[in-house]
């Protein structure tokens, strides 16, 4: 398996190289050859070339079976310009890559209830719903646009959508939930935007093709708010590129921390890509504090998704839940009683027990 590694920036390296660390005990385990290779991306390739995305990386992750990236971003280039910000160039890898599906899930191990914010009655016990998110349309990738009028500026942003495009994510959605427990929530703003409207027609009548499928509606805002109030009655949640970015942050903070949480960018032909959620925390960078785990369980998505290893991505998370049985947690998840790690420690520990 030819993998492209993206350390990227900030945290990025840090939690990458101890994914990496995961990644080769499991190639020891099962005998696999496993080649890697790094490229450049974000603020790290704009420092050394100029530009967050070089056409060296793009050709490297085509060729690749799949992508491992840390995170881009940070204060430094902050005053760049749209297009040569270090956020431009995941924006571009994505599309390069066409990985229009972004599997984001929220699991809250047990052994982790007392370190989110919730309620432990609200919490329960099982706690594991996923995020289907639509990834290179909407907003992030409309038209968009600024120019002066009197008074000031007008800006704008475009939010646009085939029926072909929606149909597609909406297809991951469905059969994802025919996985799990067969029920699909379509999040949207159907009461007040016209692409939602089309997502919510498409979802209809591609239901008819899924009758085992339990198909419900909800609006975004309510959906904020119910993510809060009952988790539980969610299993799969499908919906657009901004709605799926925010409430996939917020669905985060039930499992404890971003730096739990994994992520598979998903397309039809070329290879996918695995990240983390949370950014590059740049004011933890280099002080070995980061939390990993959510870079190493994306290698666990990689090796299932990419190379239908299901039980080696069962090792990878079985690993991460005794580790935190034991009560060893980096400073994200501290809580009174566990024993403080740092990030090659979390490392260390995952890989002893694969």
């Amino acid at each position: 398996m030819n993998i492209a590694v993206l350390k990227g920036d900030g945290i990025g390296p840090e939690v990458v190289n101890e994914a990496i660390k995961v990644l080769n005990k499991i190639g020891e385990k099962y005998s696999l050859e496993i080649d890697t290779k790094e490229a450049l991306i974000g603020g790290s390739a704009i420092d050394a070339v100029g530009i967050p995305l070089p056409d060296e990386t793009i050709d490297l992750c085509l060729k690749s079976d799949a992508v491992l990236l840390g995170a881009v971003g940070g204060p430094k280039w902050d005053s760049m310009k749209g297009s040569l910000r270090p956020e431009a160039g995941l924006l571009g890898l994505r599309k390069a890559l066409q990985v229009y599906a972004n599997l984001r899930p929220a699991i809250l191990f047990k052994e982790l209830v007392s370190s989110s914010n919730l309620k432990e009655e609200v919490l329960g016990i099982g706690l594991n719903l996923l995020i289907v998110r639509e990834l290179i349309g909407g907003a992030y990738f409309g038209e968009k646009g600024r120019e002066k009028i009197e008074g000031g500026y007008r800006a704008y942003d475009t939010i646009e959508y085939k029926s072909s495009e929606i149909t597609r994510i909406l297809k991951t959605g469905f059969e994802a939930a025919g996985k799990r427990n067969k029920k699909l929530t379509l999040v949207d703003k159907a009461n007040v935007l016209e692409s939602s409207k089309l997502w919510r027609e498409t979802a209809k009548e591609m239901s008819k093709s899924y009758p085992d499928i339990q198909l419900n509606f909800m609006y975004v805002d309510n959906a904020a708010m119910q993510l809060i109030n009952n988790p539980h009655q969610f299993d799969v949640i499908v919906t657009e590129n901004m709605f799926g970015d925010i409430l996939s942050d917020e669905a985060s903070m039930l499992t404890g921390s971003l730096g739990n949480l994994p992520s598979a960018s998903l397309g039809d032909e070329k290879a996918a890509l695995y990240e983390p959620i949370h950014g590059s925390a740049p004011d933890i960078a280099g002080r070995s504090m980061a939390n990993p785990i959510g870079t190493i369980m994306s290698i666990g998505m990689m090796l299932k998704y990419s190379f239908n290893m299901d039980k080696a991505a069962e090792d990878i998370e079985n690993a991460v839940s005794r580790v935190l049985e034991k009560g060893y947690r980096t400073k994200d998840i501290i809580s009174e009683g566990k024993v403080l790690v740092t990030t090659k420690k979390m490392g260390d520990l995952i890989v002893n027990e694969i």
